[in-house]
């Protein structure tokens, strides 16, 4: 098989339109070689370069203009929010436009016009191009994900092990949303939502925790051993010294970390903690019955909590 010609070297590793291709001396016939991807019309880029959403992002970013920006699950997926597993395998690229001019329309693009004026930022990863800030992207997926889903978002724009947004600047986002769909969505997963959330399973134990009457658990709130030794909790029940552990199944694979976790779960039950493990495959009701029988051994009163 013929080799194909070399590009210019600053074609080389990155997306480029055509027209600039062209204008460089690349030859059409070039242009249509296998070696080559055409995620859109009029963009090409190395074939092997379109793994992951930030090549993907990549490739879209050469033909987007100044009005446009990621936002929605593609904008969450650069940002690091958690996502539902069917969000995280679609493969289209979420744009809105801000200029008020046409909305693009393009194979692998959702795109739509908006009159609000989200904050926007850069990314790494992303050549460049805008998407709309931690706040302002989150209140764009009250449309496309369920309350739950929201919430653990949420979470982690407060949460650990750095907040991506601040209250404030959720708040306003929040305002610049204002009725518009979604809307009730977002006021009831602000008020769910917690800071200091390490994990979207964290989120869902606890929701499953408080719907059932239980009192509300701290997230990761740092315990301070007879030792001297501090560590934190996933959900720390204080007052009863009842701590609920999600266990995340890279521990199984993590030799070193699993011998650390057993370590620190039994200096936990030495100073008299009550440690419930959970597993992705355990039951929420299962959960919630052996916290609530915690609890009431501890001197739980049993009185159900008005919900925040």
């Amino acid at each position: 098989m013929t080799r194909p010609t070399p590009l210019p070297r600053r074609f080389e590793d990155v997306p480029f339109t055509t027209s600039d291709a062209i204008a460089a001396g690349v030859t059409p016939r070039r242009l249509r070689s296998v070696t080559l991807a055409s995620p859109h019309r009029g963009v090409r880029v190395d074939a092997r370069r379109l793994r992951d959403l930030h090549e993907r992002c990549s490739a879209l970013a050469v033909v987007m203009t100044d009005g446009q920006a990621f936002t929605g699950p593609t904008a969450a997926g650069l940002l690091g929010l958690p996502l539902p597993l069917a969000l995280v395998r679609d493969p289209r690229l979420h744009v809105v436009v801000l200029d008020g001019t046409r909305a693009p329309r393009r194979r692998g693009v959702i795109a739509g016009r908006s009159s609000a004026r989200p904050v926007l930022v850069g990314v790494a990863g992303v050549r460049g191009t805008l998407l709309t800030s931690p706040a302002d992207t989150w209140c764009s997926l009250a449309v496309h994900v369920g309350l739950d889903d929201l919430i653990a978002a949420g979470d982690r724009l407060l949460g650990l092990p750095a907040p991506l947004a601040g209250e404030h600047a959720i708040d306003e986002a929040i305002s610049r949303h204002g009725s518009r769909r979604g809307a009730r969505r977002l006021a009831e997963a602000r008020l769910a939502m917690r800071a200091h959330v390490y994990s979207p399973r964290e989120t869902f134990t606890r929701l499953a925790l408080t719907r059932a009457g239980l009192p509300e658990p701290e997230p990761n709130g740092m315990i301070v051993l007879r030792s001297g030794r501090r560590t934190r909790g996933d959900l720390v029940f204080r007052m009863y010294k009842v701590l609920v552990e999600y266990e995340g199944e890279q521990h199984l694979f993590d030799v070193d970390q699993w011998a650390t976790d057993v370590g620190r779960l039994n200096d936990l039950i030495d100073d008299g903690w009550w440690v419930i493990r959970v597993t992705k495959r355990m039951p929420r009701t299962e959960a919630v019955a052996r916290t609530r029988r915690a609890l009431l051994d501890r001197g739980w009163p049993g009185l159900r909590r008005t919900p925040r």
